[in-house]
């Protein structure tokens, strides 16, 4: 019985020995495991934040842990090594960085390149991250015009393992746009094209501007703006066929050459709605086109057709409605036939609107843009329309929306990316003309007020004859609606000139609304409370009040015993008027009124076509000493009649009456001149006070109730010049009347004038001889130079007046100019 018993035994125990030595032999070939991970060479990084980053002892772990062990930026050097069967991380550390410095910038600020770099103070250096840092460096100094700048690098030793990296920069000169040239371009000059880039070249006032600096996005925006041109004057099939920019070394700059193909110019031969919805008569959307037959092709116009009909479509209740244009040309005729097809759209909500990149500018800035929201249905035009009112803003550098597939098929995302850009200034404003003297202005201004999109302005002026400052401030969205609402509280004083025998001091407010009924069209509301003081100053250097004043040493024949005389009396040094003296003092005015205006212009600054007319009319009386009625228009229209060659027909009128039984104040009264006659000085047309002749005409202009005006203008590039050096010619006829003062004339007690000559002859009398108060035309022609320089808007206005009458006071040369850097 012992001998099964023993067997048993031993191969029980035979079996526990093989297996224990399988388990060794296991454990001999994965030393790692057995032995854990050993770290070596860290000096800064703790080894168990190293040891963290290795999941296991296997190959892959350890691949995987040494490849993020280089990608914390920490370290220069990973190796792995197997010594007695541990595995050992040896690292060798990167160095921290003390400081990052840059040498020799003084075109690019250095916080701009600090903000730019990836090597930080207190981070890891690295080799690489400072050799890519020197291509943005360079890549910014490229898109500062400046392509020819040079950078290295290099790192100074400081104890602890730190050191300093420093950027070394040599600017070099300004690299901007040598040349724009065009190919393939026939119906429009190159120069006609030029003029609607952005982009300009440089020229010898290329240390003033920046925009000849090279800019792909600017660039490709000036492609865009070309496109659109083509495809407003009829050009539908248009095409950019491309566009190459190389840098000339020898020149120092680029040469950018685009080509385009323009193709003919359509005309529109029909134009139809097409409905596909149930209910909805096409007939009804027919106001709404902005286009008909016979016309040339317009593109804005299509695309405003679509706009304006998709949204009185989702009035209709047709949410997921769209517009689509559908155009059938016709090659051989240049004809075009245009249907606008009104369909339904796949059926597909916005499920939410993503902002993205607005460091400064606040969400609901960007949102109150779109016309649609979260849960809504999604509008591909709406869309559209929501990131061209957001690029029209200003606040932004690149503004671009696009989509992503939502939580299911019916849903999508709407990202919008936008990049903030600047918008407050600090300008400095001088200038010069005829009327005003010379004038300087300081202002802040701010066009999205701590990210909010609203307009502050604040500016302190200083002249030669006038003086002032203004406050303003404007919300574009009140109550969260599209009306714009603000105000502004102003002081303004101007002094007595060879134009205005008085001074004149204004102070008070104004709240103004903005209210857009159509892309065109805009009322704009207000009302108005200010206080004007007048005074007649009286002293040796303007005696205007020494009749009933008289001064020692200046007053003619008062003092001094001689025979008093028409031509010795206190009247031939200048006097005031007695109704300039009869309006001195106090006079509080509040005042509502409107604007309302209707523009299509091609362009607000420079244009070239389009219609600019504005009527405008304010009622004084609700409250304060004024009581008046005042309305004015004017209408501008411009025409391009050759290229570059713009005419200009410009209409105004104006009538003021006072309805509460006072005269009207002299400064109540339209006072003109060269801003309706060109070749008069201001002042110089209408009613004035020629009671004493010769002395007293020059100064007292009465202003009149009634005025209307009509000039004719074109303007032209000088050629032989470069055409954005800004430099054009006019020639213009003008032609206007100013007429019918209402206020009072006789100042006497018992309503018997008494002569200016009669006794005592240092007297004023007390009446006044009207003079130019009847309707008649005043007419001249003349030439101006027109200067859109860097420094600001300048032009020189020579003008013969040809019908006149005797009281006017005419101005050959009148110039006028101003500056903001």
């Amino acid at each position: 019985m012992w001998r099964p018993v023993f067997m048993q035994s031993v191969r029980r125990l035979l079996n526990r020995l093989i297996v224990a030595a399988a388990v060794a032999w296991l454990v001999g070939a994965l030393p790692a495991a057995a032995a854990g991970i050993s770290v070596q060479g860290n000096h800064r990084v703790d080894s168990d934040t190293i040891n963290s980053y290795f999941a296991g002892s296997d190959q892959d772990s350890i691949n995987k842990g040494v490849k993020a062990l280089y990608a914390t930026g920490l370290f220069s050097n990973v190796r792995v090594l197997h010594e007695g069967g541990r595995v050992v991380i040896a690292v060798t550390e990167n160095n921290l960085i003390n400081r990052v410095a840059f040498e020799g910038n003084s075109k690019v600020k250095t916080e701009i390149l600090t903000a730019e770099v990836q090597s930080k103070s207190r981070g890891p250096y690295s080799q690489a991250i400072v050799d890519a840092d020197i291509e943005r460096i360079k890549d910014v100094y490229r898109r500062s015009g400046r392509a020819a700048a040079k950078v290295t690098a290099r790192t100074v030793d400081l104890p602890n393992g730190k050191l300093d990296v420093v950027f070394t920069i040599d600017e070099g000169d300004k690299t901007g746009v040598k040349q724009i040239n065009f190919v393939g371009n026939q119906v429009f000059s190159s120069g006609k094209l030029r003029d609607l880039m952005q982009t300009t070249e440089m020229n010898f006032l290329s240390f003033f501007k920046t925009s000849d600096v090279y800019d792909p996005d600017k660039i490709a925006s000036d492609l865009e703006l070309i496109r659109r041109f083509y495809l407003k004057n009829g050009y539908a099939d248009f095409r950019v066929i491309g566009s190459d920019a190389q840098y000339n070394p020898t020149e120092g700059g680029y040469v950018i050459t685009i080509t385009v193909e323009e193709g003919p110019q359509y005309t529109i031969s029909a134009v139809d709605i097409e409905s596909h919805l149930p209910s909805l008569d096409a007939a009804t959307l027919r106001p709404l086109l902005r286009l008909a037959p016979g016309e040339i092709y317009n593109g804005d116009m299509v695309e405003k057709t679509v706009d304006a009909m998709t949204k009185e479509v989702t009035t209709h209740g047709f949410a997921f409605s769209q517009v689509r244009p559908r155009g059938d040309r016709d090659p051989a005729a240049h004809t075009v036939s245009i249907v606008f097809v009104v369909e339904e759209g796949p059926k597909v909500y916005v499920e939410r609107i993503v902002v993205r990149g607005n460091s400064r500018t606040r969400d609901y800035v960007i949102r109150r843009e779109f016309e649609i929201g979260e849960g809504d249905a999604y509008n591909r035009v709406l869309i559209e329309r929501a990131e061209r009112r957001l690029n029209n803003l200003g606040y932004f550098k690149k503004v671009k929306i696009t989509n992503e597939q939502g939580s299911a098929p019916d849903r999508v995302i709407v990202i919008v990316d936008v990049e903030d850009q600047p918008t407050g200034s600090l300008s400095v404003s001088g200038g010069y003309s005829t009327s005003d003297g010379f004038i300087a202005e300081v202002a802040v201004t701010e066009t999205n007020f701590m990210g909010r999109g609203q307009y502050v302005r604040l500016s302190v002026s200083e002249g030669q004859y006038a003086r002032g400052a203004e406050f303003s401030f404007t919300e574009p969205y009140f109550l969260g609606n599209r009306l714009a609402a603000g105000f502004d509280v102003y002081a303004k004083q101007s002094s007595v000139s060879s134009y205005s025998y008085y001074n004149n001091f204004v102070t008070g407010g104004t709240v103004r609304f903005g209210l857009p009924i159509t892309d065109e069209i805009t009322f704009s509301p207000r009302y108005s409370l200010f206080n004007t003081y007048i005074s007649i100053p009286n002293n040796s250097s303007y005696p205007y009040n020494d009749c009933n004043s008289p001064i020692w040493g200046t007053t003619p024949g008062v003092y001094n015993g001689t025979f008093l005389s028409y031509s010795n009396n206190c009247l031939a040094n200048g006097e005031a008027s007695l109704a300039l003296k009869q309006a001195a003092g106090n006079t509080l005015t509040s005042m509502f009124g409107y604007t309302l205006s209707y523009n299509t212009l091609d362009n607000n600054k420079s244009p070239t076509a389009g219609i600019f007319a504005e009527l405008r009319q304010d009622i004084a009386g609700a409250g304060g000493q004024s009581q008046f009625i005042r309305t004015t228009g004017d209408i501008r229209y411009y025409r391009e009649i050759f290229d570059q060659v713009v005419g200009i027909v410009h209409l105004q009128g104006g009538d003021i009456f006072s309805y509460g039984g006072d005269p009207l104040r002299i400064v109540d009264n339209f006072n003109l001149g060269p801003s309706l006659v060109r070749g008069f000085a201001p002042n110089g047309i209408g009613p004035r006070d020629v009671s004493s002749g010769y002395y007293y005409s020059s100064g007292n202009a009465l202003g009149g109730t009634s005025y209307v005006g009509a000039s004719l203008e074109v303007q032209f590039p000088i050629w032989g010049l470069p055409r954005d050096i800004g430099l054009k010619g006019a020639l213009f006829a003008d032609a206007g009347s100013l007429w019918n003062y209402t206020g009072q004339t006789n100042f006497s007690v018992n309503g018997v004038c008494t002569p200016n000559n009669a006794p005592p002859l240092y007297t004023q009398g007390n009446c006044v001889t009207l003079g130019g108060n009847s309707f008649s035309i005043r007419s001249s022609v003349g030439a101006s130079v027109i200067w859109a320089s860097p420094l600001g808007p300048i032009r020189f206005d020579f003008a013969k007046a040809l019908s006149k009458d005797n009281a006017d006071q005419t101005q050959f040369f009148r110039f006028t100019g101003g500056t903001t850097f």
